[in-house]
């Protein structure tokens, strides 16, 4: 005979399997469409590189469709992480279709962003529909966005157990929902697999990266170095969370017509690129990260990145942060091979570390990075990767590209003070 337990957990298991199936076709589907339309937007910028000076012309046709029909979603990711910790409201339908649609329009024309953003928002606002639909009680609403953040990511980035751990991670520092961690993990890996067959019809696939060459064993002298190369990389993930918001504060400070914010930051990102024959900054930039790993590149490539990205995104473009952490970590960890011993640690290594380490000091989601690298570079590389990101973690702060976050436990004991605030309630 089965206890009450168990037949609990049978429940709770049969309701988020149906639940988890019926959000991952949805995303999964809505995901694929999404990375379609930006393959085919980057297709034509790169054909048509004249097309970077409209770049101002789209941010404003952006910024007025945000500004007169979106209002309710241009919290976007901070929106959703609020939702989560404290459900008050339902996400907004429209916010899929409008981040979608800003996502193409910003790479169109070359913006500097990615497309996380996008994939979380487009996740939550379609699992959240549902919430009505079934009847979820306030607790549920928690677990279903989280499912949602979760198919969201797993579909554009291909990382499906990263992707569910990010889930549970991203909205609160220091804890997680376990009791969202089946549907979770069920609508990545469901939404995963959807994607992938989708993007298989087209012709597309997700992106692949390689390192090419790592050290048979590690040794003291390979734990030190990685040490020191994750201090670099917190540093870089804490210029990238202070620059951005810095050029946002700036762009208000000065502007207070919100449309007008990315006409201007987009003139300024487009003469930077023209001017300086730097097109492949623009956009997403993904043949120069997969670069990084085989090919020297020149060391200040991971700072023009970080600024055009800043410069980008802190003037309303929409997109996301992770694809451009990627970038500036792979160069960053690409241009540290001038100065670390590359028959130590090589190169495509170093990049493979910064890749994630970046990205988890900027998201403060270092677990989720670890399963990230190992995903995308095998076994191989986890302890170096490992040590990296953690090091990242700590050193990049209490800051982070998303502002609700809320600190559930400090980083460092010495500063309890900051438990159960949002990163955007502290002081600089």
């Amino acid at each position: 005979m089965l206890k009450n337990e168990q037949i609990q957990s049978l429940n709770h298991i049969g309701k988020w399997l149906v639940i988890s199936i019926i959000i991952a076709l949805f995303v999964g589907v809505a995901g694929a469409l999404f990375i379609t339309g930006l393959q085919f937007a980057t297709d034509y910028r790169n054909a048509n590189l004249w097309i970077i000076w409209l770049l101002p012309l789209g941010g404003l046709f952006v910024g007025l469709l945000y500004h007169y029909l979106g209002k309710t979603s241009e919290g976007g990711n901070n929106l959703i992480i609020d939702q989560i910790n404290k459900p008050t409201r339902t996400i907004p339908w429209a916010m899929g279709p409008l981040v979608v649609f800003g996502t193409i329009i910003t790479h169109l024309f070359g913006g500097s962003a990615g497309r996380e953003g996008t994939a979380v928002q487009l996740g939550a606002s379609i699992a959240d529909q549902f919430t009505h639909l079934f009847q979820l009680k306030k607790r549920d609403k928690k677990i279903i966005l989280i499912s949602g953040v979760s198919a969201g990511f797993a579909a554009v980035f291909g990382t499906p157990l990263a992707a569910a751990i990010f889930a549970l991670e991203v909205f609160r520092i220091g804890r997680t929902r376990y009791e969202a961690i089946f549907p979770a993990f069920l609508t990545g890996i469901m939404s995963y697999i959807v994607t992938s067959y989708c993007l298989k019809y087209v012709g597309l696939e997700h992106s692949h990266y390689h390192i090419p060459n790592i050290p048979e064993h590690i040794a003291f002298i390979h734990v030190g170095i990685c040490i020191v190369a994750g201090i670099v990389f917190g540093l870089a993930a804490l210029a990238f969370n202070k620059g951005t918001k810095w050029v946002s504060d700036f762009y208000k400070k000065i502007i207070s017509y919100p449309p007008l914010r990315p006409v201007v930051g987009g003139l300024l990102v487009a003469m930077l690129i023209i001017f300086s024959d730097g097109y492949k900054f623009a956009g997403l930039g993904i043949p120069t990260i997969q670069s990084a790993f085989d090919i020297q590149m020149p060391a200040y490539d991971f700072m023009v990145k970080l600024v055009l990205t800043c410069l980008t995104l802190g003037a309303g473009y929409k997109g996301g942060e992770v694809t451009p952490l990627f970038f500036i970590g792979a160069t960053l960890g690409n241009a540290l091979a001038y100065i670390l011993p590359p028959e130590i640690i090589p190169m495509g290594l170093l990049a493979g570390m910064g890749f994630v380490a970046v990205f988890a000091g900027a998201a403060n989601t270092p677990i989720a990075c670890i399963v990230m690298g190992a995903e995308l570079f095998g076994m191989e590389p986890g302890l170096y990767i490992a040590i990296a990101v953690i090091v990242a973690y700590l050193v990049s702060g209490h800051s982070g590209i998303y502002k609700s976050q809320e600190i559930g436990i400090s980083k460092i004991p010495q500063l309890l003070l900051h438990q159960n605030k949002k990163l955007g309630e502290l002081k600089d």
